[in-house]
């Protein structure tokens, strides 16, 4: 467990300076600059905004495309009244690994790019005083690292990303960057799970078990707030339960969030004390259904990307609340955090607006393929991903550890209910059952709240040839029968191949709840054609209203989640104009045609199968 997994809050204790903002910035493609003292100065910098990705800054090809070391750096006051404190500095994520260097000296490194961590400044920093952040960043890929990918070189010499996924690969300090002071006996982690007890006047009460981890010995308090501010429960020690009577339950679309503040006590001296909003609510499978407190529930949403003009993958919380705003306008309830963890501001936002978040973790691209978009419709021929030993041996490591930061920093949020470990992985061999099992059985460990476990099952691995489904708590398909298969005017033939899996995946899995993570056609905004050809807006709507009958003919789908909520940036390639054009929306946030067919199929379909309907 890490400092890193407490979102940094200001409290009567702790102190934080943000440091977004202009940073000195260059390329280092002969890594040379820890050698040169790169660290204490760069030599030839420019100008770079933090966050941001650095690629769609520029507006030379070299430059947007570069892969290898890249550097960051800036001056830092370190005021003289936090010397009795802990100082770090926390990458909210650094992409895809991180040197931090204070004044010269090397004080930490991290690897994944989506997760944050934190540099530890005591004893290398000089108080009142101006000092030298310096971050050594790299972004390049290989089959051990999470997401997977390779490097293709041009005849130059120069290098270039040749991932195994179907997204640009955005670089550099992509999240905010802050400077923490925090007390030199502090609270380091903080974990809750809820148990639901039904009153005798239709209420509930919710005994919630807490777990404080902390660097000392003295007395912790744990005090949770209604949203009124009224204090509704209390408990001494460093793990308990809390009964919350009459509790107000989060639901989807109905969120209601308490506040858990944790304190460390000296006698009568405040120590430490560090705060979340925390909704009490439970998540179980249960009959072929997903259950949220007790209520089985139809999911609707999208596959989404951390992506926007200029910006790139760079945290921006104005796209990110357009975002939130066409999700409620389109009747949505969910979405999944494809494919890799999102910034942390995203899932309070999910949090308070009661979104049903999927946290997957960053295991893309586990199929060598730099086409797979095409190739993940293919039935794999001869050896595949997993059964390559050093796969076992080099990216497994990576993948659990990228698990387990995920699972530390996003275990409190009640938005995150289920867990998706792999998105599309070749489980076309009996040699990816026991690395699979590791993942999934890490997760069960990791998770104090054990929510739901799945992964993205992929076209190459239909019903009968994916040898991992028995591990999923529930099923998630992404299919494309209708465009990468049976495209056109074969459209039709794709209703039945779809038709008839689904028949047999119920013969193989009759206890599960499934549902789709992905389905969707390329589509240009604004082309017109009568009859519907592919990539107009007309084939669109007409693979929707296809998709939409084959699912309502089975009542053991729970959700649909189309890809994408936007347009996004991919690499280049004759598959793609600009980008992937799958999204209901343009890449700036503005609705094709099929946006208003989702919008009037969700907005008459309810969140809950039941017909319940939460109060807020």
């Amino acid at each position: 467990m890490s400092f890193a997994s407490l979102y940094p809050r200001i409290t009567r204790t702790r102190r934080i300076e943000d440091l977004s903002g202009v940073w000195d910035f260059q390329f280092d493609p002969e890594r040379r600059g820890v050698a040169q003292g790169w660290a204490k100065g760069l030599p030839d910098p420019i100008e770079m905004p933090v966050p941001a990705s650095f690629n769609d800054i520029f507006t030379d090809k070299a430059s947007r495309e570069y892969y290898g070391d890249f550097w960051y750096l800036r001056k830092v006051f370190i005021p003289g009244e936090w010397q009795d404190k802990e100082l770090d500095i926390r990458f909210d994520a650094a992409t895809h690994r991180a040197r931090v260097f204070v004044n010269g000296d090397e004080i930490a490194s991290h690897e994944g790019g989506f997760t944050p961590f934190v540099a530890h400044l005591n004893g290398h920093v000089r108080f009142n005083d101006w000092n030298t952040v310096a971050v050594l960043v790299n972004n390049e890929l290989t089959e051990h690292t999470i997401p997977c990918g390779g490097t293709a070189t041009l005849r130059d010499g120069t290098k270039i990303c040749a991932p195994y996924f179907d997204f640009f690969n955005y670089s550099g300090l992509n999240r905010t960057v802050r400077l923490l002071a925090t007390p030199k006996e502090r609270i380091e982690d903080f974990a809750v799970t809820t148990q639901i007890v039904p009153q005798a006047d239709g209420g509930s009460t919710a005994r919630v078990s807490y777990t404080v981890r902390t660097t000392g010995t003295h007395r912790v308090e744990v005090h949770v707030l209604d949203e009124d501010g009224g204090e509704v429960g209390a408990a001494l020690g460093s793990a308990g339960t809390i009964e919350i009577a009459s509790a107000h339950l989060w639901n989807l679309r109905a969120a209601y969030l308490y506040t858990f503040r944790a304190e460390i006590w000296d006698e009568d001296a405040l120590v430490d004390e560090w705060y979340d909003e925390i909704g009490l609510r439970t998540v179980e499978i249960s009959h072929r259904q997903i259950l949220v407190n007790g209520h089985p529930v139809y999911l609707k949403g999208f596959g989404r990307h951390e992506d926007s003009p200029v910006h790139g993958r760079g945290t921006d919380p104005v796209v990110n609340h357009r975002d939130f705003e066409l999700l409620k306008w389109m009747g949505a309830n969910s979405f999944r955090t494809s494919h890799y963890p999102y910034a942390e501001e995203q899932l309070y936002e999910a949090d308070r607006e009661g979104f049903f978040v999927i946290d997957e973790v960053a295991a893309v691209g586990m199929l060598r393929s730099t086409k797979n978009f095409a190739d993940a419709t293919t039935k794999a021929q001869g050896a595949t991903f997993f059964d390559d030993p050093a796969v076992q041996e080099k990216t497994l490591p990576a993948h659990l550890a990228a698990l387990e930061k995920l699972i530390e920093r996003d275990k409190r949020h009640a938005s995150v209910c289920a867990w998706s470990l792999f998105n599309e992985p070749d489980f076309s061999s009996e040699a990816a059952v026991p690395y699979a099992e590791k993942v999934f059985a890490r997760a069960q460990e990791l998770d104090p709240q054990k929510r739901p476990r799945s992964y993205t099952n992929v076209t190459r691995c239909r019903a009968g040839i994916d040898k991992c489904t028995h591990l999923a708590d529930f099923m998630m398909l992404n299919r494309y029968d209708g465009w990468y298969v049976s495209g056109g005017p074969r459209i039709q033939d794709a209703e039945q191949i779809l038709k008839e899996e689904l028949h047999t995946w119920e013969k193989l899995e009759p206890d599960k709840p499934f549902m789709f993570t992905e389905y969707g056609t390329d589509t240009m905004a604004g082309v017109h054609k009568l009859p519907s050809v592919m990539w107009s807006e007309e084939y669109q709507l007409e693979f929707f209203e296809l998709q939409h009958k084959i699912f309502d003919s089975f009542d053991w789908i729970c959700g649909e989640q189309p890809w994408n909520l936007c347009d996004f940036q991919t690499t280049e390639g004759i598959m793609r104009v600009d980008g992937n054009r799958k999204g209901a929306f343009t890449r700036d946030r503005q609705p094709k045609a099929v946006a208003f067919l989702l919008r009037k199929r969700w907005l008459a379909k309810p969140d809950y199968s039941d017909g319940f309907i939460p109060e807020r």
